[in-house]
Parts: C-alpha cells; structure tokens; sequence
C-alpha cells in the first residue's frame, strides 16, 4: 500500500474537489494522511467547532487529517489573507515536521490550490522522509496575484516566480489541471520535466446525504420561470460585474431570475449594486453545503460560469465546469480559451467572450429563447461529454497512475 502525505491547506468541511479525490483514492488502494489548515473558506471566519490556533487530529472517512494553526483570511482584506497564506506555509515548516517525526511516506503529493507557495512546507518534508513530491497545479502563480491584483509590485512577482520554480525544480511530477498550464508550467521548471495534465472531475455530493429543507425550497423557487444559478465563489476573479451589466439591459425578460448561489469577498458589493441598479431579478441565497447542490441546480433552466478578462483565465478551466457538465443541464459561459473550448467541444450550451456584457447579455437571451427540449439536449450532451472526459472514477485511476509512476525511482528527476 502507497503511504501519502497529502498537504492541502483546505479540505473538508471546506467545499473542495480533493475531500472526493482523495477517498476514493484510498479506496484504489493509498494510505494518505493529510495535512491541512483550520477550516475558514470561503467566509474567512473559523468554522465552529474548530479553533485558529489550535493543532487538531481527525479521522474524516477514515483518513488521518491533521490540522494546522493558520491566520483566519477574513474578507475583503488584502492583508489578512496575505497572514493566512503565510501563516499556513510557517506551521508547515515549523510544525509538521515535529508532528510527523517517525513516520514514514512513500510520496508526498500537493494539492496546488492559491497559495501554490503552501507546497514549500512539502519541499521539507519531502526531503526530510526521502520521498518523491508530486504537485498537481490548480492555479498558476505568479501570474494569478497579477491578474487579481493581489500583488502588483514586479519585485514581489519576481520573488514568487523564484519560488515557483523552486517547488517545481524539487517535483519529481508536476501535474497540471488545464492543457493549457503546461507551457507556463514548463517555463518554470527544469528541462525534462515530467508534466502531465489531469483535470479535475468536478465537486460531487454524497447520494446518502439528503439535501436541507432550505435547499429543497430554493430549488423549488429555481424550477419556477427561466431561472440561471451561478454556484460557487463570489469573488473578483469571477468577473460578476461582467453579469450585472449585463442584467441591466435584460429588464425586459420578465421570467428571468437569476440566482447566485455562494458567498465570497463581494457579498456585500453584490447586495449593494443589486439594490442601487434595482435588480428585482438577482437573487443573493448565500452559501450552501456539497449535499444541497444537486437539488439547487437540476432545478435550474441554465447554469452560469464566468471569469474575468485577464489572460491567465484563459488557460482556466474552472472546477465548477466540470460540475455543471455532470448535472445535464445547459451553460452559459462568459470566459475566453479553454473554459469556452470545453464548452463548444461539448456542445452544452452558449459562451460570450469573458468580460462583455453585451455578448453575456445575448448569450442570455438567446438561451431564453430557445425550446425546453433543445435546453434539454444541451445539457445531455454536456452530460455525455462528462462522462467520457470527467467521470470521478476515470479521473481518480488517472491520478492513482501518476502517483504510483512517481514512487518509482526512474521517475525521478534531480532539480535545479
């Protein structure tokens, strides 16, 4: 059995792929423990139960999740989260290695979310038991902190590109989420570097866990008139603004409603601006867990992806995509390159160039006019689509053969 560090500065209760990922990885056959941080995505707030500073040990399904003290990210500030990404990164330098003192891995593997610099505590401890790193790129920095205006100092990006390919030139396997992160990636690494592209499968609920009443009322509402639900993060990088203006030229729509089902750093922008512009159509239900999704968007007309206007998104292929395919209902998308590849390839629905309201707001229209059956066989061949590219299990035995490949002492490369 293949004994993996997994370092992941969030994982369950916080609403993220790998939680999925990662069991059904010890079912192929892994032993993984995981190293995380105290739970507090996406509201930036400690979740009950759980406290910031703390270090905790729990068994979630059956696997070891070994909890660090991190700096709670809060909201809208630049400089706590700045505090969150470094607190998480010190305790898994300073803590882990104690922590894990004695143990032995057979691999050590990243799940290379924001900040992709958490992979530097995996840099020590891969070298600390002798095991090979394995990286899987969710978010391409430096280039990320540019586009969303995090850090705009080009002496701060330098630094970060530095450590980038620092954490690369130290992976025995560098896996990328999009084809399109592969040049970026191998810009950073060394020559000869094993890239390799496994997408995400997308963020599953468990069939056992019946959703909340409140989900089945909200759906209950969504099945009424042509309704669209945006699912997920309401942040800068999703380009909402993009929408609003968009709702504003769509007055005239009478069934439209639009349902933007999440939380994030512009909660308080989104109720302000509904308000100010008098959006009666836009709807703002907060946050709901994994369970309650299924029921929230099979109720949906169509469902709603977007990104803002920067180059590196891109090269993006958001997680929730691949979600919206699994459900079989249409999409509309306002994103550039390969969100809007995947889009067309599988024939699912309707894409507008990322951050032009005018096309967004065609988009829309378009898909309002359309029959319920040619909705329907939008969302069927989006369905089919994941199936053949995203099925959990096809992903999970894809990564299962790049984990397993890299224990291998051929599969290693020496950095830099």
């Amino acid at each position: 059995m293949t004994r993996v560090l997994l370092v992941s500065q969030y994982y369950w209760p916080e609403s993220f792929t790998i939680t999925a990922e990662v069991a059904r990885l010890a079912r192929n056959g892994f032993e993984i423990t995981v190293l995380t941080g105290q739970p507090n995505y996406p509201a930036g707030k400690i979740f009950s139960g759980y406290s910031a500073f703390s270090i905790r040990r729990d068994r979630v399904e059956g696997i070891e999740v070994i909890r660090l003290p991190l700096f709670p990210r809060g909201q809208g500030s630049g400089l706590r989260l700045m505090l969150n990404y470094l607190s998480f990164i010190l305790s898994g330098l300073l803590i882990a290695p104690f922590l894990l003192r004695g143990r032995r891995f057979d691999l050590v593997f990243v799940f290379g979310l924001s900040p992709l610099l958490q992979a530097l505590p995996a840099v020590l401890l891969s070298r600390i038991k002798g095991a090979p790193l394995v990286v899987w790129v969710q978010d391409l920095w430096p280039e990320s902190l540019a586009a969303t205006g995090f850090i705009r100092n080009p002496s701060l990006l330098g630094i970060v590109r530095l450590l980038v390919r620092f954490i690369y030139r130290n992976c025995t396997r560098i896996l990328v989420q999009s084809e399109a992160f592969r040049a970026p990636v191998a810009a950073l690494s060394p020559p000869g570097a094993t890239i390799a592209c496994v997408p995400n499968s997308g963020q599953t609920a468990d069939a056992a866990t019946p959703p909340s009443e409140s989900a089945r009322a909200l759906g209950d509402r969504i099945a009424q008139g042509f309704s669209i639900v945006f699912a997920g993060n309401l942040g800068h990088a999703q380009g909402l603004d993009t929408l609003l203006n968009a709702l504003d030229t769509l007055r005239d729509l009478p069934d439209l409603q639009v349902y933007l089902v999440g939380s994030g750093a512009l909660d308080g922008w989104l109720e302000q601006e509904r308000q100010r512009r008098n959006l009666t159509m836009l709807h703002l239900p907060g946050r709901f867990a994994p369970a309650d999704m299924p029921v929230i968007l099979s109720n949906a007309a169509a469902l709603l992806v977007s990104l803002r206007k920067e180059a590196i998104f891109g090269l993006t292929v958001p997680s929730k995509m691949q979600t919206y395919l699994s459900t079989g209902r249409p999409i509309i998308a306002s994103l550039d390159g390969e969100g809007a590849r995947i889009l067309s390839e599988a024939g699912a629905g309707l894409s507008a160039p990322a951050g032009d309201p005018t096309a967004l707001a065609s988009a829309l229209r378009h898909m309002a006019s359309l029959p319920p059956t040619e909705r329907s066989a939008m969302g069927l061949s989006g369905r089919r689509y994941f199936d053949t590219h995203f099925a959990p299990d096809r992903i999970t035995a894809l990564l299962s053969d790049h984990l397993t490949a890299a224990t291998h002492p051929a599969a290693r490369h020496q950095g830099d």
